[in-house]
Order: structure tokens, then sequence, then C-alpha cells
């Protein structure tokens, strides 16, 4: 077996990683059943109709891309799969006894890496499932934004963008990770009082994202224009005052007419002046 062909057919990402490990020329075969399912994989759903797409592929070809495994920690002879999870699930739907592997020797940073560099490459994860992936490396192992950034072979601001998701309410989450909501309509929906609202007003009227931007922007300007005008006899009060001493005055009263004045001096000279002003006076 050409293990050129080999590394080219994991990908640029994977090879690259593969290359720093210590990993068994020849492609083994194992039993479906001596393989379980990779504990840092950040996929957590698998579209049923690609699957069965693959499935379907499987049974006419064989697996064609071998699974990339290690020995497992805690599953004594048994090996936990770090990519090609969605391979093994077809596979097994297929009614393969054995499937091809490539074993490899890694730590628990590589195989979440491994994991995380082929869903992305392949744009296999959601929105949330990549989001988690990229916090799980800056929570477990110490990662900065930057360095996942170089990793994953995305702008900063991507990788920022995607984590800003994680604050959404869990409605909203699992809306994106349910693929009604676009990663895009998620970006705008990022810091809103109200998103779950807003999400669900982009679902129902089926708004494109620039559609749900304007309606964002004009929802922001209805909340602007309800709140209440300032008191016109504080405002003329203020200007009175301003108009005697020469300095920008604010008055703030509450309901219960206990407030703050405010005097706004730019140097040492107008301070001196409020001062003077005080002092000459009480």
């Amino acid at each position: 077996m050409d293990t050129n062909k080999i590394k080219k057919g994991l990908g640029r990402g994977l090879s690259s990683l593969i290359g720093e490990t210590k990993t068994e020329i020849n492609i083994n075969k194992l039993s479906i059943s001596e393989l379980v399912s990779n504990k840092f994989q950040p996929r957590k759903k698998f579209d049923k109709e690609n699957l069965q797409d693959l499935t379907n592929s499987i049974k006419e070809r064989g697996i064609i891309q071998p699974i990339i495994v290690r020995k497992s920690k805690d599953h004594v002879s048994k090996y936990e799969i770090i990519a090609g999870e969605r391979r093994w699930l077809a596979a097994q739907r297929a009614g393969l006894n054995e499937v091809p592997v490539v074993i490899t020797n890694v730590d628990d940073l590589k195989s979440l890496e491994f994991a995380i560099i082929e869903n992305v490459q392949r744009e296999d994860l959601n929105a949330i499932e990549e989001a988690k992936g990229y916090q799980r490396l800056i929570d477990d192992f110490s990662y900065d934004q930057e360095k996942v950034a170089n990793f994953i072979g995305k702008s900063r601001s991507h990788i920022a963008n995607f984590l800003r998701l994680l604050t959404l309410p869990d409605e909203v989450l699992g809306l994106i990770e349910t693929k009604k909501l676009s990663p895009g309509h998620a970006k705008i929906l990022v810091g809103l009082d109200n998103s779950v609202f807003v999400a669900k007003k982009i679902i129902e009227k089926k708004l494109s994202v620039r559609q749900a931007e304007n309606f964002v922007k004009i929802f922001k300007f209805k909340k602007q224009s309800l709140k209440p005008s300032r008191d016109a006899n504080l405002k003329a009060l203020e200007i009175s005052i301003t108009d005697k001493i020469g300095l920008n005055v604010f008055i703030k009263n509450k309901k219960n007419n206990t407030g703050s004045l405010v005097f706004e001096y730019k140097d040492l000279d107008q301070l001196n002046k409020i001062i003077e002003i005080i002092k000459s006076n009480y």
C-alpha cells in the first residue's frame, strides 16, 4: 500500500498531524465491535439522509478511506475512533463485519485536533458543534483564539464569531444545531435581549440574513423611540444655568425627586470657577 496515497486521502490537515505521530504504516482491519466512539468527537448530530447515502456507497464500493483510531484508555481491547465515526456508523448499517483502520498513538489533545480538523475541512459540523470544539481546545488544552485560528486555518475573527454564538440562549442554540437558523442569522442575534423572539420571527418570515439585519435595526429603533423624553422643565433649567455660568450642567431627577446636579468642566480654570461660585454664595 502506498503510504503517500493514504496520507493524501486523509486531507492536508490530517496528514500533517499523522506525520507528527507514530503511525503503523500498513492499513489494518478491525472488527466493527472493536471500535468505540471518540469521547472528544465534536460532532453530535449526523444527518440521516447523508448517512444513508454513505451507507449505500459503502455497500457498493466498500470503505475507501480508512478510519483513524487509537487504543482506548477506557475500554480494554478496544480502539477509540479519532476520525471517521460517520464511516463506522454507515459500515454498521451496511452490514460490514470489518473496517480498514490506521492505528496511531496520540494523546487526548491530538485526538481532539484530529476530530475537529476532519469535520471542519469537510464542513460536517453545525455552527454550534464547531464553536464547542474550539471552546474545548481553549478550556481543556489552554489554546487561545490565535492558536486555534492558526491550527484550523481560519481567521481569528471567524473563531471569535463562532465562540460568541455560545452566549446565545439554549433555545436559539437548538435552532442553529438543527440548521433552522444559519450561522449568518445567528451572528445577528448575539447580544440581543430578545434573541429568542427575533430568531422565531426570522424562521416564521423566512428572512434572509440582510432582511434579518434590517428587522433588528427597525426593532431597535422602535424600542429607542418608546423611551420617555426628558422633562421639558428640567431641560429648560439646565439651559438657564448653563447660560448663567457658562458651563454645561446636567440635572438627573428620579421619581422620588432625588437625583444629582452635574457641572461639566474642561480644565482647572473652569473647575476653579465652579468652586468660586459655590464659595461666594454659600
